[in-house]
């Protein structure tokens, strides 16, 4: 018994330390899968932001294909260094177009402005586009919430170059040309146009260049002669339209248009939307991570859970196996006590026979037999108790059992003056016939000994479903308090003077080995209630 009592203590100890070590386990796997979903979304946010900024680097990149792309047209259209703005405004117009390109898709470019080397305007198509915000000026480039800014992508004015020192010059339109000449248009200038003072020349809203009218202090009345060009004008190179202006003002009017730099508009729809579908797949991503996190932290629970149910089904296996054993041996012994009891039973027997003169001798001989009668029932009620159940059903009437238990304490109920009232509604039940009967009869007999003189009693048999029944027992005793009515199933428990405590605990043992269910619950408005559930019906 000590050997086996030594290797208990160890196995307790073994598994106490595997339960630590798999709590520590738990901790640890739940840290480890919080840690790979904060990686993944670490790395979600990563990829998201790196996806964002290669959106706007090809939107960059194609403003320079853009840049390059109008730097050839305008090679393209240029004739000894100078571009009419009436050949050039059309093909702006086309690649600024809101609508569709060539290609008949939604154009990212929505305006293009070309600068001189003032920063300037001297050309533009598309929407306006303000020049004077000074983000745009000094870092080169503005996000707005639906366009990007960028000024000068590229050096407009290299390009145009190709190398060589003159830049390529954007000549006003013909609109003005004398008389003639080789021109479009009407040579008069237009009746709502007013004279820029200290200038010759002004642009148009078109941005082309017109003719003044007559110089400030001339007769208004007096028709001024139209201006005559000379063989000399014609041989300096420049447009008809032009040889009008001094030499100054020619020069000024080729620093002011030629071409340094442009300006391009371009729409962040397509960052926009590559920004928004990778958002929708990084969620997705995301929420497919989420999923398998939870889902391995649920099976982790799971697995804890059986681990740890396995760990108290070794521990309630190797208690019961001690407690079989202890069963055992306290069963020998009380078995084994019987016979001495015995022994003395009859010893007083004797005695009291051969000392009837003596009634001291009597009394006490008598006092022996009582003593002896009450611990050999309390060794019977514990034999009983530690005596394994084996149920053996068959169908029982619930009527024939009320009757016979009734008859049996049929001296306790009439020397109480209670009154015991059955009602079985002719009820049959798959039981062991003799196990119900002794449930029953301890309920019965706890009944009894609960109520006062001329207490009330009731058996009751109902049905609680379509194949259950229920057996009730109750009694208009003082009631067992809530905090209780757990307890006193426990071996030992009890409330009576002369019980033995084990009556009630007999009784959920023959239940729980049918497979029911026991309960002590209130009578109102006084006593208490057993209740016997989940009893099969028979066929």
């Amino acid at each position: 018994m000590r050997r086996k009592a030594g290797r208990s203590r160890k196995a307790n100890n073994g598994i106490s330390d595997q339960e630590m070590d798999f709590r520590k386990n738990k901790a640890l796997v739940y840290v480890l899968l919080a840690g790979v979903w904060l990686l993944l979304a670490a790395w979600q946010v990563h990829e998201h932001v790196r996806v964002r900024e290669t959106a706007k680097a090809a939107l960059r990149n194609r403003s320079l294909d853009i840049a390059d792309t109008l730097g050839a047209l305008i090679r393209g259209l240029r004739f000894r260094g100078t571009i009419l703005q009436d050949r050039l405004e059309p093909v702006l117009r086309e690649m600024a177009n809101t609508r569709t390109n060539q290609l008949n898709r939604p154009s990212e470019l929505i305006a293009i402005v070309l600068l001189n080397a003032q920063n300037e305007a001297v050309a533009a198509a598309g929407r306006q586009i303000d020049l004077q915000t000074s983000e745009v000026m000094q870092q080169g480039e503005r996000w707005g919430e639906r366009t990007l800014t960028i000024i000068n992508p590229v050096d407009l004015g290299s390009i145009l170059t190709d190398g060589a020192t003159n830049p390529t010059v954007l000549l006003p339109p013909m609109t003005n040309a004398p008389p003639g000449e080789p021109g479009r248009g009407s040579p008069e200038r237009p009746p709502d146009r007013q004279p820029n003072p200290g200038s010759r020349f002004r642009p148009s809203d078109s941005g082309s260049m017109s003719v003044p009218g007559p110089p400030t202090g001339t007769n208004p009345g007096r028709a001024e002669p139209r201006r005559s060009f000379s063989r000399s004008d014609r041989s300096t190179g420049r447009p008809p339209w032009l040889r009008g202006m001094t030499e100054q003002e020619y020069e000024s009017l080729l620093k002011k248009r030629a071409l340094h730099g442009l300006v391009l508009m371009l729409s962040t729809d397509p960052v926009r939307a590559a920004v928004q579908q990778d958002l929708w797949m990084r969620l997705f991503i995301m929420l497919l991570g989420t999923l398998a996190v939870g889902g391995v932290a649920m099976a982790w629970r799971n697995v804890a859970k059986t681990a740890d149910l396995q760990i108290r089904l070794v521990k309630a296996s190797e208690m019961n196996v001690h407690l079989k054993e202890m069963n055992l041996a306290a069963a020998g012994l009380a078995h084994e006590t019987r016979n001495p009891l015995n022994i003395i039973r009859g010893l007083s027997h004797l005695i009291s026979r051969e000392s009837e003169s003596n009634p001291v001798l009597l009394q006490r001989s008598r006092e022996i037999i009582a003593e002896v009668d009450k611990v050999a029932a309390q060794l019977n009620e514990f034999i009983n108790y530690s005596r394994p159940r084996e149920v053996r059903r068959t169908s029982v009437s619930l009527k024939t059992v009320f009757v016979e238990i009734t008859r049996a304490l049929g001296y306790d109920i009439e020397e109480k003056q209670i009154q015991v009232s059955a009602k079985d509604d002719n009820i049959t039940v798959l039981a062991d016939e003799q196990l119900l009967r002794q449930a029953l009869f301890n309920l019965l007999l706890n009944a009894i000994q609960a109520v006062g003189q001329g207490g009330r009693i009731g058996i009751i048999g109902r049905k609680s479903g379509s194949t259950e029944a229920a057996i009730e027992v109750l009694d208009d005793g003082p009631g067992v308090p809530p905090d209780k009515r757990s307890e006193i199933f426990k071996p030992y428990v009890t409330s009576q003077k002369s019980g033995t405590g084990l009556g009630l605990a007999v009784c959920q043992q023959i239940v729980l080995a049918h497979g029911w269910e026991i309960e002590c619950l209130s009578n109102e408005p006084k006593g208490a209630v057993f209740r016997i559930s989940r009893v099969e019906l028979a066929a």
